[in-house]
Formats: C-alpha cells, structure tokens, sequence
C-alpha cells in the first residue's frame, strides 16, 4: 500500500514550499493525486525525487576543461 501526504505535509518533510509540490506533481516529476478538494503525494515518489535531486546537486557548478590545472 502506497503513502500518500497532503502537499503541506509534503513540504515539512522535504523542506520545499507546498507550491513547488504542487508544481512537481503539475510537471509529473513527482505522483500526485487530487483528493477531495487537495492533492496529495506519494511519499515513495517525492523520496526519490529528494534523493535525485541531491544527487544532481553534487554535480552542478562550472567543471574544470580538459587539459586544464586546478588552482
């Protein structure tokens, strides 16, 4: 049985604002589902956009060219 969390939840868990949550479950980076008049998130699916996206992180930023000396 799969968890599901209201947006609000969602965004204390991850530490997001809810309506990047929103825009996730909008651009399908993430499984929403409308309950009621809310959505919600899977919790399995928003974990494992965390983890990618803090796998992403590590490698944002300028690398260094071929050939080229570190300073």
């Amino acid at each position: 049985m799969e968890d599901w969390l209201t947006t609000y939840d969602a965004a204390r868990v991850s530490g997001y604002n809810p309506d990047y949550i929103r825009q996730l479950i909008r651009s399908n980076k993430v499984v929403g589902r409308k309950w009621g008049p809310s959505w919600q998130v899977s919790r399995q699916s928003l974990e494992a956009y965390i983890k990618n996206a803090e796998k992403l992180g590590e490698r944002r930023g300028a690398k260094p060219k071929p050939g080229s000396k570190r300073r």
